[in-house]
């Protein structure tokens, strides 16, 4: 990989960082440190826990996470989870951005009926869920 592409690469990720994380949440609840590690092994790229936590509370404070205090393991994690609305949002998310990619002449995902499932950017495998509504 050339560092064009390297860089490409982590400007992408910057920008897209609060999907990444509802994508990473929509497969399972997980701990911010997990999430930091996915993403350094997914996108080769580090965002340390001042990038990560802030923008964890920002979603949480937007309703699209929630977070609750796990005492059972030998340290308290606190662990998150995707809401309906998180489900939503990245549902219209990514909707929008395939949107992009086919405005500037990218091939985009393929359309999918609601309920199908579809292979998201990060890899994994999910059911589309309904276009969020505005409120």
């Amino acid at each position: 990989m050339t560092n064009v592409q390297k860089e490409v690469q982590v400007k992408l990720a910057k920008g897209l960082l609060d999907l990444i994380i509802l994508q990473y949440l929509n497969s399972q609840p997980m701990h911010g440190y997990q999430i930091i590690t996915k993403i350094r092994k997914s996108f080769g790229v580090y965002f340390g826990p001042s990038t990560i936590y802030p923008l964890m509370g920002t979603l949480e404070k937007k309703g699209y996470i929630k977070s609750e205090w796990n005492m059972e393991s030998e340290r308290p994690r606190k662990v998150y989870h995707l809401t309906n609305d998180g489900k939503s949002m990245l549902n219209f998310t990514e909707s929008s951005l395939n949107l992009l990619c086919q405005k500037i002449g990218t091939s985009g995902a393929p359309k999918t009926e609601q309920g199908a499932t579809v292979t998201t950017l990060t890899g994994l495998t999910r059911k589309t869920m309904p276009p969020l509504l505005v409120r």
